[in-house]
């Protein structure tokens, strides 16, 4: 929900100006951005509306903080802005965090886990009241909504890096691959059953009570250190760390089944399909391509990239997973096909095709050619994306202006 505006020419209509014909803002977006979306799309867009069923356990007494939060924003303040707000603080505290602990095993200093822990809860504050400015200044659109998430796509990848670093689990490679890429997972997934039933669902224990522990678990390591979750408990002869890992394993069994049960029974389309008529099944070959990708070149590396650089790997696929993510989100709000030929998947695939040549490049090299590539190629869409929406609904990003000047010509 940006500010709305009115432009001079309609946007179909070619300007002439001094330094020569200017291009209608669709064609020109199109030219910039290879997979803008389509009039029909666009159409689609601005006729989806919101649907959203259930409420977390943690919600209700949230709620009276984040009435009271939002009353403190003046209305002047866009609210994508605070959402990007939110989401580069959390960016920052999690990079600060990864700087002093690239493997997941050093110890970083307490200040920096405190800082990751202050980070994450400003982004979910701000993240909580985005809609709630929305509403209260009339700015409420399609854009905000696909906005929203698609900040928490890019913040659920920096949390999943810095939940590995907090609990001490770098030391243990499989675990850190589990860690970090099962939040990535379940995120596509609650957006894979909403394109399947039309309606966005949350369980009892849901994305802000996950947030809160992970919050808990940033303070004790800051306060005792990552050899804290090495303490043996008493009588359960276990180190603490086994806690958050069974947390997770129950998250995950958890939330997959509400998900898929809610996926395998039929979508609101024709005969039981998704949203735009294509099968429930479809989304799958997304992330099942890109996860299999992720573990295949972490078993056969010769170099062992992830055991080396397990940040920087979870980091550059989850980029890729943050787009494909965002591609389903928008798939579902313009009820049309998620195709599965992507750029993002070049990133990968260079490592793939590295390793099936036997590293004739060094894989941390890779790596980080992968990751550059991937953090550009998101970037691209969003920015496209965004830039384009906002132009079809005259509208502004990250700014409001008077409802008078919002309607469309």
């Amino acid at each position: 929900p940006g500010g709305q505006t009115r432009y001079s020419t309609r946007s179909n209509v070619p300007v002439a100006s001094s330094s020569g014909p200017q291009f209608p803002a669709p064609l020109r977006l199109s030219c910039a951005c290879p997979e803008s979306l389509s009039a029909v799309q666009l159409k689609r867009l601005e006729e989806h509306k919101y649907s959203a069923a259930g409420r977390s356990l943690f919600e209700p007494p949230c709620q009276i903080y984040w009435n009271w939060l939002v009353q403190q924003i003046p209305t002047w303040v866009a609210p994508n802005t605070l959402t990007i707000t939110g989401l580069l603080i959390n960016i920052l505290t999690t990079v600060i965090l990864v700087y002093y602990s690239p493997t997941a095993t050093e110890e970083a200093p307490g200040w920096a886990f405190f800082l990751s822990a202050l980070g994450l809860f400003i982004y979910q504050s701000l993240d909580a009241i985005d809609g709630k400015q929305a509403r209260r200044t009339n700015s409420s659109s399609a854009l905000g909504e696909l906005f929203d998430h698609g900040c928490d796509a890019v913040s659920t990848v920096f949390v999943a890096v810095g939940t590995c670093i907090s609990c001490g689990i770098g030391a243990y490679p499989n675990w850190t691959f589990f860690c970090g890429f099962v939040g990535m997972f379940m995120f596509f997934c609650a957006h894979w059953q909403t394109y399947v039933s039309g309606t966005l669902r949350f369980g009892l224990v849901d994305v802000t009570e996950v947030q809160i522990a992970i919050i808990i678990m940033y303070l004790m390591t800051a306060f005792g250190g990552v050899s804290l979750w090495e303490t043996r408990v008493p009588v359960l002869g276990v180190d603490l760390q086994t806690f958050p890992i069974l947390g997770i394993i129950g998250g995950f069994l958890y939330s997959t089944y509400n998900y898929f049960y809610v996926i395998l029974n039929g979508g609101v389309g024709k005969n039981g399909s998704t949203v735009a008529d294509t099968s429930v099944l479809s989304p799958g070959l997304h992330i099942g391509l890109i996860l299999s990708l992720a573990f295949i070149i972490f078993k056969k590396s010769s170099s062992q990239v992830f055991e080396h650089h397990p940040c920087l790997y979870v980091l550059t696929f989850g980029m890729v997973i943050a787009k494909i993510s965002n591609k389903l989100v928008v798939a579902h709000m313009t009820k049309s096909e998620l195709h599965l030929p992507d750029t993002a998947f070049i990133g990968p695939g260079l490592l793939f095709l590295n390793q099936y040549f036997n590293s004739y490049i060094d894989e941390h090299i890779v790596l980080w050619i992968a990751m550059v590539l991937s953090l550009v190629d998101l970037l691209r869409y969003c920015t496209g994306l965004c830039l384009q929406i906002a132009s079809h609904l005259r509208i502004r990003v990250f700014s409001i202006t008077p409802q008078g000047h919002a309607h469309r010509d």
